[in-house]
């Protein structure tokens, strides 16, 4: 199973092919992030680590064996013990069950190492596996909105049950 890793500067290169070798197949399901983003990806990379480093969002790429980025899973907008849940799996990754493994270790990092107690998210209706995913994962329709003009749904998901005990006391 691939690795979570929390962004780093080192990541830039992989991450940039990651996001050119599926830019066809994530137009398909999601906007297009345009050229300008390809073109100025550097300059976005720092800006997403000054953001991480504010913990306004935390973002998370899925590491395979060879070092190479099998997708994205992140947390933006963190604020009042809450988030939003993005994700992108890559291509030749999809349909392995990476995407639903990711959601949840995800909503255990939120709950365990960022203290979040609520993530949203929100995917097309067009989408049926990230609809899938988000369904296996816990999270719960709360309502419809329009993505990029698409019409969606939006998703809730409490992380109580993500939340590690407290440590019980030592025996006397």
């Amino acid at each position: 199973m691939p690795e979570i890793q929390l962004l780093r500067p080192d990541h830039a290169p992989a991450l940039l092919a990651f996001e050119q070798e599926n830019r066809a197949y994530f137009a398909a399901s999601i906007p297009d992030r345009g050229d300008d983003y390809f073109a100025r990806f550097d300059e976005r990379h720092r800006a997403l680590l000054a953001e991480q480093e504010a913990d306004v969002c935390y973002f998370h790429v899925l590491v395979g064996a060879e070092g190479e980025v099998l997708g994205r899973v992140n947390l933006v907008d963190v604020a009042d013990g809450g988030a939003e849940l993005g994700y992108r799996i890559a291509e030749r990754a999809a349909g392995r069950g990476l995407a639903t493994w990711a959601v949840r270790e995800l909503c255990n990092l939120a709950a365990n190492s960022y203290g979040l107690t609520v993530l949203r998210a929100a995917t097309t209706l067009d989408n049926a596996a990230s609809r899938a995913v988000l369904a296996r994962s816990g999270f719960a329709v709360v309502g419809e909105r329009q993505l990029s003009g698409r019409p969606g749904l939006s998703y809730l998901r409490s992380l109580a049950d993500f939340t590690a005990p407290p440590s019980a006391p030592a025996a006397r």
